[in-house]
């Protein structure tokens, strides 16, 4: 399978997923974006169309605790961070949006992190 054959299957999963879920402000969205070099998670309210909580890779606090931002050890980091965050805005229940990536590796790492963390999924 070509790089753009995958690329194209995960956009279709994502669009299969997408009219599935959505996101409200009791419960939102949690939707990942995974790069080669980094990992970004969001909490977004699909109604209002708003991003309630966010967390990267990129962030200084992860950045200086990981040499590279692109590995489950990030992803993980990624997944405590907006946990705490969500909690902090009182935020316990979530909808995982994997955004067609297979339930594997640093995504994986990223939704188990969140979830002993206290998010409930």
């Amino acid at each position: 399978m070509s790089k753009l054959d995958k690329r194209s299957a995960r956009k279709r999963r994502h669009k299969r997923i997408r009219n599935k879920i959505t996101g409200t402000p009791s419960k939102p969205r949690l939707a990942v974006k995974r790069s080669l070099k980094n990992m970004h998670v969001q909490l977004i309210d699909d109604l209002r169309e708003i991003t309630l909580v966010s967390a990267s890779s990129l962030e200084p606090a992860i950045k200086d605790e990981v040499a590279y931002g692109g590995n489950k050890e990030a992803a993980k980091l990624v997944g405590e961070l907006v946990a705490e965050r969500a909690l902090e805005e009182g935020i316990e229940e979530v909808v995982f949006d994997r955004a067609g990536y297979k339930y594997h590796g640093r995504v994986k790492a990223l939704a188990d992190a969140a979830r002993e963390n206290g998010l409930k999924f």
